[in-house]
């Protein structure tokens, strides 16, 4: 992100994300970190931050990890549940500012957006109380306890410049003005080339050369860029080049890329999200198909190697097996050659008399002189010609071990040959591995694609599940939701539970005009029974009763005041007894993702297989969520068991009665 593009995002975050609360922290990797804010009366926001990269909203399903690092904890200790004041821009860099209200005071979460990045909390005092990457430097240190310092200015700040400032650039006589411009205002190559771009002025123009009429019409297209992000005036984009690729990122529209293909958002915060979530994807291909090319290409060599050993192995075994076999054809001929050899070297003739002898013999046409070639008296080597083959036969062995050495040098090969092509088909195989891997992880890849968070529906800002017959049942959460719930959701066909203990919800099932029937009204009151008080209590069973809407009123009798989340029940109540505390807890599978469901055990049987039952208990929901994920993953198939793993705590304990409870074994 260009200093540009962090003043856009900020400008846009203290709209959405101001006064919102920190509800938790996730660490996804190493440099990136996800918010999860919450404001009244409005669906949760997500909010991305990655050092040296980028932060923005997201509106995707992000994997979060099981096990939080400690820089995460940390920061969940001193920031959970504080409230974002602000978001500033430091001085037109790439650093954003959180001021967070917290029980400690005023925190501020500095993310810095430039080289490798950082991400530091530092107190009201202005001390750094923890950091995500430690490091002295010669301008400044990032260490634990030390008074922060933002890092030098990368150049003026073209919020408060003016137009005397830009005569400096004539003073920079020895560069071109583009990097002239990028240098003293700070705002890197791209936004510089931009400007010169909107002055009409060539970015290879020395800065000594330009004239005022130029400086005034840079101070003119800065002034005007500027005031587009200052009031808000944006035109967020996604840049689309010729490959159909993301070309870029961009929060107003740039004289660069005019004429090239764009996909307009209505945020800048939508743009980011939609460009990294798909160039990160994008990216996750390409190093996963660089990977498989080069482990393809190494396979190739290698089976060219071996196939050149092959091919090798089979001519030298054709060739053995044919010298041995000429051998043997000519046997007593090739015996003549050897005895005339032996005895004119018995009557003291040297090597270069009997070489004589044997060509004129063979140049008398002589038989079986006809055969010889030359002589290798240093090796002791008679080398003769047979139906254009010449070969070596060694002249202190006989003829049969001559043909026996050449038959044994066939086995050698044949064995060599059986080796190679062994090794080939091995090759072969580990190639269509290697091909049917590369598929398996395209397939992970495109599995791992964040999906678009799905639109919430009135009902899932309250407890809520879908019977065993399809009725929609919905409770309130607390004394708000209830009250909620029945003054706005409540409608003359529906049907009422609660359970009759104080501290309990307001249970509502949507018949739509249905009638409701007995299995409906059992599955409504044990999840009346179960998120009720009674569970905290440990009771066993409950009794549970159920109205029409006309018998539910907030007026209260004379003289009486009813508390929020209270109503009045009038006529007759009909009681569904001895309810049983139980509920399950399940995952329901939906693309690539996984949904918790719960309620009773009919409902979650209908929906998945994937589940398990819990009843009132001591065990902490920490330990119980973790017996519980345990227990899912073993029953679920092996390729959706680490999907499993890796769901966070919070999404299974908020399926936790009051927090506790025990799994019912069987």
């Amino acid at each position: 992100m260009t200093s540009f593009d962090t003043a856009a995002i900020v400008q846009e975050l203290n709209q959405t994300i101001q006064n919102t609360r920190i509800e938790n922290i996730y660490q996804l990797n190493h440099d990136t970190l996800l918010l999860r804010l919450h404001k009244p009366n409005q669906p949760p926001l997500q909010l991305l931050m990655e050092a040296g990269k980028r932060i923005h909203l997201t509106t995707y399903v992000i994997t979060k990890p099981i096990k939080p690092p400690a820089f995460c904890m940390e920061l969940r200790k001193h920031l959970g549940n504080g409230r974002i004041q602000s978001i500033q821009q430091h001085e037109f860099e790439r650093i954003v500012t959180f001021t967070i209200s917290t029980r400690e005071g005023n925190l501020q979460l500095i993310i810095e957006l430039f080289g490798n990045g950082n991400i530091i909390l530092v107190s009201p005092k202005n001390n750094i109380i923890t950091a995500l990457n430690y490091k002295r430097m010669r301008d400044r240190n990032i260490l634990r306890n030390e008074t922060f310092k933002p890092p030098p200015p990368s150049g003026k700040n073209p919020l408060h410049i003016n137009l005397n400032d830009l005569d400096q650039l004539k003073n920079q006589d020895q560069l071109q003005i583009a990097r002239a411009l990028a240098r003293t205002l700070g705002i890197g190559g791209l936004y510089a080339e931009e400007l010169l771009q909107r002055a009409n002025i060539e970015k290879n123009t020395p800065s000594r050369n330009l004239t005022q009429q130029q400086l005034d019409n840079i101070y003119t297209q800065l002034s005007t860029m500027l005031s587009q992000l200052k009031e808000g005036r944006l035109n967020p984009a996604i840049v689309i080049n010729e490959s159909e690729q993301y070309e870029d990122a961009t929060p107003i529209n740039l004289k660069r890329y005019t004429g090239m293909k764009t996909e307009p958002h209505k945020t800048f915060n939508e743009v980011l999200d939609e460009y990294y979530t798909k160039t990160s994807q994008l990216q996750k291909v390409t190093g996963a198909k660089q990977k498989y090319e080069q482990e393809l290409a190494k396979l190739k060599r290698m089976l060219q190697e071996q196939e050149k050993t092959l091919n090798d192995s089979k001519k030298t075994k054709e060739r053995d097996r044919q010298l041995g076999d000429l051998i043997y054809a000519h046997f007593n001929e090739l015996q003549q050659i050897l005895q005339q050899i032996q005895e004119q070297k018995q009557k003291g003739k040297n090597w270069e008399q009997i070489t004589e002898f044997l060509k004129s013999e063979k140049q008398a046409n002589h038989s079986p002189y006809v055969h010889f070639d030359s002589l290798d008296a240093k090796n002791r080597i008679v080398n003769i010609s047979i139906s254009g083959l010449i070969f070596p036969i060694r002249i202190d062995r006989s003829i049969q071990a001559n043909a026996a050495e050449y038959y044994e040098r066939m086995k050698k090969a044949e064995r060599k040959l059986q080796g190679a092509e062994k090794a080939v088909k091995e090759t072969q195989a580990r190639t269509q591995e290697l091909d049917r891997q590369w598929m398996l992880k395209i397939e992970e890849v495109q599995q791992e694609a964040p999906s678009p968070l799905p639109e919430k529906t009135w009902y899932e800002k309250f407890r809520w599940l879908r019977s065993s017959e399809g009725f929609l049942i919905v409770a309130g959460k607390d004394a708000t939701t209830n009250e909620i719930l029945i003054k706005k959701h409540l409608e003359p066909r529906d049907i009422v539970f609660h359970a009759d203990i104080v501290g309990a919800p307001f249970v509502v099932v949507k018949t739509e005009g249905r009638p409701a029937t007995e299995q409906v009204i059992r599955e409504a009151a044990q999840f009346a029974a179960s998120y009720s008080r009674a569970w905290r209590e440990m009771f066993g069973a409950l009794d549970v009763y159920w109205v029409f809407p006309n018998q539910v009123s907030k007026t209260p009798p004379s003289g009486q005041y009813l508390e929020k989340g209270s109503f009045v029940i009038s006529g007759t109540k009909n009681y569904v007894r001895g309810v049983q505390l139980r509920t399950a807890v399940g995952l329901r599978k939906n693309e690539n993702q996984f949904s918790v469901i719960t309620g009773p055990l009919e409902t979650a049987a209908k929906l998945t297989t994937l589940y398990v039952e819990i009843h009132p208990g001591r065990q902490e929901s920490k330990l119980l969520v973790k017996q519980i994920r345990r227990l899912l993953s073993e029953r679920a198939p092996k390729d959706w068991r680490q999907k499993i793993l890796s769901i966070p705590d919070a999404e299974l304990q908020g399926s936790i009665p009051f927090g506790k409870g025990e799994v019912t074994l069987k």
